[in-house]
């Protein structure tokens, strides 16, 4: 897998532990090091990348299985909601392991998964704004007086959640963008935000945009996308009243495997999200997960619960399709 930076912080991995221990909050640098190391253990595994981020960060991409149906799990559209992304690092350090092993994880053959299944697996969709929240916003960063202006709470970045430029990814789409602006301007954002702001037009990120492109290029060997974020503990699978083929019997059938309830989002968060896109652009099953329960960000330190609550689901997802 080719990193963005050549420097990137290598951590003290006990690469003898069958599955690693995720210790410190989940930087980009710490991610890269990770699948690194998954690259090196898992030949079996692919790994690639979806693009680039606005600060030229790789946007990584793993591919879990050979099979025909493909479910798309997509972490951290928000950047302070970067817990998602250990969960599906845990999840693919996991995953690999039962295959090598050959074992069974709930009622799934792993081996039997990986040949059967395809999973596509994007741990972090933000990574700039994964480093904001994490480690600031230094004074070399290209945009760091427009983001001082963007930023009340200037130099604290813990509750940023939109990409490096101030666009809220999960708004970004284009599924309700005009509806979304109108209720944008009443809100007061005119501009890059910590959140909600949804960017001159559909698709103007290019973390938005490589994302939709690869939907639509893959869109006849995608069949499901689920998307994690947090908190909530409830499960989104409709847009405006639109649900896509499928969806309502896969969402109860998630639901169950989590113990989260199925929901319907309102106001602002009903507007131009991934899941939208998906139902009404591609008329894909697609699903929000909100995991956990809280205050955004939620504690680091809770990430194994949320994990043990969630890891059902992750396994026995593709199984749906």
């Amino acid at each position: 897998m080719n990193q963005p930076k050549k420097n990137a912080c290598r951590l003290p991995i006990n690469t003898e532990q069958c599955v690693l221990d995720y210790p410190l909050p989940l930087t980009p640098e710490r991610m890269y090091a990770y699948l690194e190391c998954f690259e090196q253990r898992y030949p079996f595994l692919s790994f690639g990348t979806l693009g680039e981020s606005v600060l030229g960060n790789q946007i990584p991409m793993v591919t879990l299985g050979e099979g025909k149906k493909t479910f798309v799990y997509i972490g951290t559209h928000h950047a302070m909601e970067w817990m998602t992304s250990v969960l599906l690092m845990r999840f693919i350090n996991e995953y690999a392991e039962g295959v090598r092993e050959g074992r069974r994880i709930y009622n799934v053959h792993l081996p039997y998964l990986f040949k059967e299944r395809r999973i596509i697996v994007i741990p972090m969709l933000n990574p700039d704004g994964v480093s904001y929240v994490l480690e600031g916003v230094h004074s070399d960063n290209p945009l760091h007086s427009r983001l001082e202006r963007m930023n009340p709470s200037h130099p604290d970045y813990s509750h940023w959640q939109a990409n490096a430029r101030g666009v809220d990814l999960n708004h970004n789409y284009d599924a309700g963008f005009s509806e979304y602006k109108a209720l944008e301007r009443e809100a007061g954002i005119l501009g890059g935000a910590p959140t909600r702001y949804s960017g001159e037009s559909p698709e103007s990120e290019p973390e938005v945009g490589y994302l939709c492109n690869y939907l639509r290029f893959q869109r006849e060997n995608v069949h499901a996308v689920l998307t994690l974020h947090t908190q909530g503990e409830e499960i989104y699978y409709t847009s405006g009243g639109e649900v896509a083929p499928r969806s309502a019997a896969m969402a109860k059938a998630l639901a169950r495997l989590c113990g989260y309830q199925l929901a319907t989002p309102e106001g602002m968060a009903a507007y131009g999200g991934l899941t939208d896109w998906c139902i009404r652009a591609l008329g894909l099953p697609s699903f929000t997960v909100e995991c956990g329960k809280g205050e955004n960000p939620l504690p680091a330190e809770q990430y194994f619960c949320v994990y043990a609550t969630v890891r059902q689901m992750l396994f026995e997802a593709p199984l749906l399709l």
